[in-house]
C-alpha cells in the first residue's frame, strides 16, 4: 500500500511527513522546499486480536505496543503541486508521475489560511480553494495521459482495455475503469471522448480508485483554522475531513525519541520522564500538552492515518497463523503477521498476499476463532485469524 501526501506549497506536507514517519527530510516556509520525492514507512494502528483470544502476540510483520498492533504502511510526498503543474508549472508533471503508484492521497492545505495557493505568506486564503485547485491538476493531469492516446484507442472495439493499457502504470483495476465509464455515461467502444468527457471521466476515474482524505493541517496556528475546516467539511463531507496539527506532531515525536516524554501517537497527553528539562522545553511542553487536552484526537496525525487506511481505503485487519489452535506460525510466533486487505476479502485473497504458490495450490481455510472450516471463497471480517490449508510444500 502507498499513500501519496500532497498539497500546494508550505501547507506543511514534509513536517507531516516527517511526524509519521520520523525521516529527517528538508523543512522550510518557502515553496519547493522538496524536489526529490520522500518515501518512509507510517505506521496505522488497529486493535490487536491479542486483546480478544486474551493471548500474547509475538508481531513480526509489525509492531504491537499495549494491545494496539502499529501496521507499516507506505508514504511518498512529493513537492508541491501549483496551479497548472499539469502543463509543466512549478515542479511539473514529474512529480504528478511520482504519484501514480498511489492507492490514496492525503491531501494537506493550509486551515490557517496564511499561505496562497503558490505557498507564499498571506492572509485570509481559503483552504477550500487550494484543495480544489490540487483535486482540478490530479484530474486535468490524468485527462492530459488520456486524451494523448484517444486516437489509438479509437480503433479499439474494446475500450476498457485499451483505457487499462494506457493507464497501466497507475495501479487502477479493471473494474474501476468500468464502473467510472458507467458513472460517467460515457461510451466504451472505439473510444473516441471530447476533451470534456476525457477530464469528466478522468475525475470519476480518480475517485473511484485513488480516493482523497482531506487534511485541514496547521489549526495549532489560528487565524481563520476555524472557519477554514468548517468551509472544507461543508465542501467535502465531515467525514473525509481530518483535523491536524503536523509540527506538534513532529515536535512530540522528537522529544519522545529523545527520552524527554513518554508519548503514544495518537494520544490526547504525554508523561515527562527527562531529568534535565530547562525552562524553555518546559514552557513548549505545557502549551503542547494543552493543545493536546483541548482536541478531540490529539494532533489529529494518526486519526487521518488510520481513517485514511481503514476509512478510505477501506481496509480491514486479518491475521494468518498455521496452527489455528495456539494462534501461532510454523515458529512457534503467536499472531505474527497483520496483514491488510480490501473489506469483502476471500480467504483466497489472504492467500494470494501471503504466497501465489500457497494461493495456488489452496484447498480451504478455517476460522481460528470460529473454530470452523470455511471455504475459498468465504468472505473476511476485520479481526478474523485464519489458517490457509494448502497443497503446496
Amino acid at each position: 500500500m502507498l499513500i501519496g501526501i500532497i498539497g500546494a506549497p508550505n501547507k506543511g506536507k514534509s513536517t507531516l511527513f516527517s511526524a509519521l514517519t520520523m525521516n529527517d527530510v528538508a523543512i522550510a516556509d518557502y515553496p519547493f522546499t522538496t524536489i526529490d520525492p520522500n518515501s518512509g514507512i507510517a505506521y496505522a494502528t488497529h486493535e490487536c486480536a491479542e486483546m480478544r483470544l486474551n493471548v500474547k502476540c509475538k508481531a513480526r510483520n509489525s509492531l504491537c505496543v499495549n494491545g494496539t498492533r502499529r501496521i507499516p504502511v507506505n508514504v511518498i510526498d512529493v513537492a508541491g503541486l501549483v496551479e497548472g503543474a499539469h502543463e509543466g508549472k512549478g515542479m511539473g508533471n514529474q512529480f504528478l508521475n511520482d504519484l501514480a503508484a498511489a492507492d490514496a492521497f492525503m491531501l494537506v492545505v493550509d486551515a490557517s489560511g496564511r499561505t496562497d495557493s503558490a505557498g507564499g505568506l498571506a492572509q485570509h486564503c481559503s483552504a477550500v480553494e487550494d484543495a480544489e485547485m490540487i483535486l482540478s491538476e490530479l484530474y486535468q493531469w490524468l485527462s492530459g495521459i488520456i486524451t494523448k492516446h484517444i486516437q489509438a484507442m479509437s480503433k479499439n472495439k474494446d475500450g476498457v482495455s485499451a483505457l487499462e493499457a494506457v493507464l497501466t502504470g497507475l495501479k487502477i483495476p479493471r473494474s474501476s475503469i468500468e464502473r467510472a465509464i458507467g458513472k460517467c455515461s460515457l461510451t466504451s467502444s472505439n473510444i473516441s471522448w471530447s476533451d470534456g468527457d476525457a477530464l469528466k471521466f478522468s475525475k470519476a476515474l480518480l475517485q473511484e480508485a485513488k480516493p482523497v482524505a482531506i487534511i485541514a493541517n496547521k489549526i495549532d496556528v489560528g487565524g481563520d483554522a476555524t472557519a477554514n475546516v468548517k468551509a472544507l467539511k461543508d465542501r467535502f463531507g465531515e467525514a473525509n475531513v481530518f483535523e491536524c496539527s503536523a509540527a506538534i506532531e513532529m515536535a512530540l515525536r522528537k522529544a519522545s525519541s529523545a527520552k524527554v516524554i513518554n508519548y503514544l501517537p495518537g494520544s490526547k497527553s504525554f508523561e515527562v520522564i527527562g531529568s534535565n528539562v530547562s525552562a524553555e522545553q518546559r514552557k513548549a511542553l505545557d502549551y503542547m500538552l494543552s493543545f493536546l487536552e483541548g482536541s478531540d484526537h490529539g494532533t489529529g496525525m494518526q486519526r487521518a492515518l488510520d481513517s485514511t487506511v481503514f476509512n478510505v481505503l477501506d481496509n480491514i485487519v486479518v491475521y494468518p497463523v498455521e496452527d489455528e489452535n495456539k494462534y501461532t506460525d510454523h515458529f512457534g510466533n503467536v499472531l505474527p503477521d497483520a496483514i491488510l486487505l480490501k473489506k469483502g476479502s476471500t480467504a483466497l485473497d489472504l492467500a494470494v498476499a501471503i504466497h501465489t504458490d500457497l494461493a495456488k495450490h489452496m484447498l480451504y481455510a478455517v476460522d481460528a476463532i470460529r473454530r470452523m472450516r470455511i471455504g475459498k471463497e468465504q468472505e473476511l471480517h476485520d479481526g478474523d485469524v485464519v489458517k490457509i490449508v494448502s497443497a503446496a510444500k
